[in-house]
């Protein structure tokens, strides 16, 4: 596998980080700070978003590529065709389509990776639905737990986007505090972490949350080409499940003040 210190030097590899949403699609590679990005929703097909993507970047020379799916990912690839955008996801072949070579990870897990700071860490994204990541000593495991069972519905549709429209901002907070209370509890973490595009919309911090800003995602993409970030070829619920080797390293990604510290051994 080929590894690559993220350091500003020359001679590191340039990342494509790509972070599919349910309402955009958004992209940055290394050594740059402004990130671009377009439309989706449901006409956005795995094919419309390559060609979007390639357009936005096509005068930032790349080498590999990260993308953040928004469903579950099993051996790199995806395994559900997402539930807020078109299809064609499953069975596309984005190595092929980019030319480069591509590492796909679930969105919140991509999040998570970039927001970790160690120890035992539940994430939690609030953005059209919701996502989850848990990363345990280094090990990213995503959690499907959008869809399981709450109070009548669903977790997502009580702190998705539908919930939000459905029960008012106030009452949205509420869902959210319990909810992230409850499965801190659950998953036993010691850090909980709240981000995606919703998180800005929380009045206080639930159960001593972290909320980070969407741009850690990019950082978590990166972090996936770092040295001691591996694929895992077994079988499991994520595939792409890196494990972060305690060492530190440098960015070209900006972390702003309370994002994560590097990953000193």
């Amino acid at each position: 596998m080929a590894q690559s210190s993220l350091s500003s030097s020359g001679s590191s590899m340039k990342i494509l980080a790509i972070d599919v949403g349910g309402t955009h699609v958004k992209v940055l590679v290394t050594g740059h700070h402004d990130e671009r990005k377009v439309a989706s929703g449901p006409t956005m097909t795995a094919q419309k978003m390559v060609k979007a993507v390639k357009k936005m970047t096509a005068d930032w020379p790349y080498d590999v590529v990260s993308m953040g799916y928004p469903g579950p990912v099993l051996h790199g690839k995806p395994v559900c065709e997402p539930h807020n955008l078109g299809g064609g996801w499953i069975h596309f072949n984005f190595h092929k389509a980019f030319g480069k070579p591509v590492r796909i990870i679930n969105d919140a897990a991509m999040q998570a990776l970039g927001s970790y700071r160690g120890g035992r860490m539940l994430f939690l994204g609030l953005g059209t639905g919701l996502g989850a990541a848990l990363i345990v000593d280094g090990r990213v495991e995503p959690t499907e737990l959008a869809h399981l069972p709450y109070k009548k519905r669903t977790y997502e549709d009580y702190v998705g986007l539908k919930g939000l429209k459905r029960s008012g901002l106030k009452k949205w907070r509420r869902h959210v505090a319990e909810v992230a209370t409850e499965l801190k509890s659950a998953l036993e973490a010691d850090d909980l972490v709240i981000g995606g595009g919703n998180a800005k919309l929380l009045k206080s911090d639930p159960d001593g949350a972290r909320i980070v800003d969407n741009s850690l995602a990019f950082v978590g993409g990166f972090r996936l080409w770092a040295d001691g970030a591996e694929t895992k070829k077994k079988p499991s619920r994520q595939a792409a499940r890196p494990s972060i080797e305690r060492k530190s390293y440098e960015s070209d990604q900006a972390v702003e003040p309370g994002g994560p510290e590097p990953l000193a051994g």
